[in-house]
């Protein structure tokens, strides 16, 4: 809250609060734009640059306001879309938020080979020189974003959750926890805050009977934690946890990170983010999981029934 320095009462707030939000096609525009529309956002997509000042013309829209922008939006450009911020960022009334959704071009490459469709700036090409093209067109905006989102790593859910992290006026005065698990093989995650490495636990990889489960199966939890090192390790890792989550919740954070690696990302990193997720959640905080190799190797199995 602004406090007016001469009268000392509360100042109001911008009549108009706008979120625009943009980035290259395939990034998760829509996903963004859903989630905040759940959130209570009247939400309008691809307007045309040059009716967004008409939007602010009468009176307090009343509740806030989304624009989905891209490079389909009929007269976009990054000059425009430019001089249209520094407009709205000039005027009192308006309270504006950009949203930068980044991707690494590979990623875009995958996604839309798995959907099939053309990218707006290659209808004739391949996707890849369209996502060039974009990612060239976009630069000078991505500069400018009040939140500049990368959504290689994320899942749709991921997203929604980030995008809540920033939006949510009725979000609880907990920040929220994500916990993952990874393959060291693979690199880490991007935009962990914490990371620890599992590797030196006993590996189930070398149980036949327990080589084809992952971490959230019994048998592979127990054997892992027979390894003798680990009550000693959970109980410090637990602790030190659980002490640092207020104090960066004290700090202003809205969502912490924290990553478990090892070799294969499918038995011990998944059981140990497993089990701090549930006491996590167990102390009451809001906890999400994600276990990036077993969701991979999800999506290239066959679908059921497919031959």
């Amino acid at each position: 809250m602004t406090v007016d320095s001469e009268t000392g009462h509360p100042e109001a707030g911008p009549e108009h609060q706008l979120v625009l939000i943009t980035g290259p096609s395939g990034a998760g525009r829509s996903t963004a734009i859903h989630a905040l529309e759940d959130l209570g956002f009247e939400v309008i997509d691809n307007l045309p640059l040059s009716l967004v000042p008409r939007l602010i013309d009468g009176p307090s829209l009343g509740r806030p306001i989304a624009l989905g922008l891209d490079v389909r939006n009929r007269d976009f450009n990054a000059t425009a879309l430019i001089e249209l911020i520094d407009t709205l960022t000039r005027d009192p009334r308006v309270g504006l938020d950009l949203i930068y959704l980044d991707c690494d071009p590979s990623e875009l490459i995958r996604r839309y080979s798995q959907t099939r469709r053309r990218h707006p700036l290659a209808p004739m090409e391949t996707p890849t020189e369209g996502i060039a093209r974009e990612i060239d067109l976009l630069a000078p905006v991505r500069v400018r974003a009040d939140h500049l989102i990368d959504t290689t790593e994320m899942s749709p859910h991921d997203l929604k959750a980030e995008i809540g992290h920033w939006f949510d006026r009725d979000a609880t005065e907990h920040m929220a926890v994500s916990v993952q698990s990874f393959s060291y093989k693979r690199g880490l995650p991007r935009g962990l805050d914490m990371v620890f490495d599992c590797r030196f636990l006993s590996n189930p990889y070398w149980q036949a009977d327990l080589r084809d489960k992952d971490g959230r199966d019994p048998a592979v939890a127990a054997y892992i934690e027979t390894d003798p090192r680990f009550v000693d390790f959970f109980h410090r890792l637990q602790g030190l946890v659980l002490m640092l989550l207020p104090a960066h919740l004290a700090e202003g954070k809205a969502h912490l990170s924290i990553g478990f690696g090892c070799t294969g990302g499918q038995h011990r990193s998944v059981a140990v983010a497993e089990k701090l997720g549930k006491v996590l959640a167990e102390a009451g905080w809001p906890v999400s999981k994600r276990h990036r190799e077993l969701e991979r190797r999800a999506a290239t199995l066959p679908a059921v029934g497919s031959r």
